[in-house]
Order: structure tokens, then sequence, then C-alpha cells
């Protein structure tokens, strides 16, 4: 009789489970991106906007592109981005941000300090307003 009070007690400790048990979730890769994205980039030290490779930056002085949950604004963007407007995740993995004006940037890398990421552009003419192709651009906090 003494071992079967035994497994009792045993199923008994053993076979209750929570899930409550696992500990917390761990956050998703949309989370930790999101905390890495979330604030001001520039392209003050180090960064660059490359359009099929060539160096465009001069044409966008003071450009600021930033970033808060669900929003985002820019300065001096030209016709690249709209001044403000809303985002969202493309994916659960937390590399594409769709944009409200229809364009998808793929994030290339993302840090606390380093923001690089690529799309394609149209352009709308002249170099101020975005000469259309391959953009790559990287962005520092």
């Amino acid at each position: 009789m003494y071992k079967i009070q035994v497994v009792f007690l045993l199923v008994g400790v053993f076979g209750c489970k929570s899930d409550d048990d696992d500990g917390p979730t761990p956050p998703s890769a949309q989370e930790l991106a999101f905390a890495k994205l979330v604030g001001n980039w520039t392209l003050d030290n180090g960064g660059h906007i490359l359009v099929d490779g060539q160096d465009v930056g001069v044409n966008y002085p003071g450009f600021r592109l930033s970033f808060t949950n669900g929003g985002y604004s820019t300065i001096n963007a030209g016709a690249l981005f709209k001044s403000s407007g809303i985002w969202s995740w493309a994916n659960d993995t937390g590399g594409i941000i769709d944009l409200d004006d229809g364009k998808s940037i793929s994030i290339v890398s993302l840090t606390e300090t380093a923001f690089n990421f690529t799309f394609q552009f149209s352009g709308t003419g002249g170099t101020a307003n975005g000469v259309g192709g391959s953009y790559n651009i990287r962005l520092v906090k």
C-alpha cells in the first residue's frame, strides 16, 4: 500500500504542470526588431543613400526617418517617403516593413545604432525627388 501512495504522490506532483510553469514567453522576432527600430535615424556619422550603387545622399541634407509603434515620420525625404504615415510588419520575422504608400522595405541589417535597408522606387524625376532604381539606405542613431 505504501508503494501505491508514493506513485499517486509522484503523479500528483509531476502530473499537475500548468502552462504558467514554463516562465515568460520570449519576445518575438518582431518585438526584438522593433526595440532596435524605434527612434530617430539620420545620415550623420556614416549613413548613405545609394541608388543603383551611386551615392545620392547629398540630395537629402538633414534627412531623418523616425519610427514609433505603428507610425513613421521623415524630414527632407523628397519623394522617397511621405512626411508621416503608418507602417506594419510584412512577416513574422521582422525583416520586411510595409509602408502605407505601398512601399516595402527589406531590412539588410538592424542594430541599436545602425539601420540598413533596401527598396525599389519608380522615381518622380529629379535627384531630390527620387531617381528611380534600387535604393540602399544606411542610417544611424
